[in-house]
């Protein structure tokens, strides 16, 4: 298993829109290989600041999921309509689950 974390900087105002519509792509993952859950989180110092991470099978998986048009759609919406900069992703080193899962 692997965790990715994808960051992105909402422009002031729009957040409720960024999470609406990442509420909306995750139900539509519910079927794309190798994804196991994905988290939203926001940041307390910056409410226009949020985290994915999400879980995928192996990395393989992600980087198809990326290379989609489902993908390429929802960033082209993100860059246009949502987010100030860029957004960073990065992937972690593979991951074992020390607690059990949530």
């Amino acid at each position: 298993m692997m965790t990715i974390g994808l960051y992105y900087d909402v422009i002031p105002g729009k957040g409720k829109e960024f999470e609406k519509k990442f509420y909306a792509v995750l139900e539509a993952m519910q079927n794309v290989d190798g994804h196991r859950a994905s988290w939203l989180y926001q940041r307390v110092d910056d409410p226009d600041s949020y985290a994915i991470i999400a879980e995928w099978d192996q990395k393989e998986n992600f980087m198809a999921f990326i290379r989609s048009d489902a993908f390429r759609e929802v960033t082209a919406w993100g860059k246009e309509k949502i987010l100030r900069n860029r957004p960073r992703h990065k992937v972690y080193p593979d991951t074992q689950d020390m607690m059990g899962r949530p």
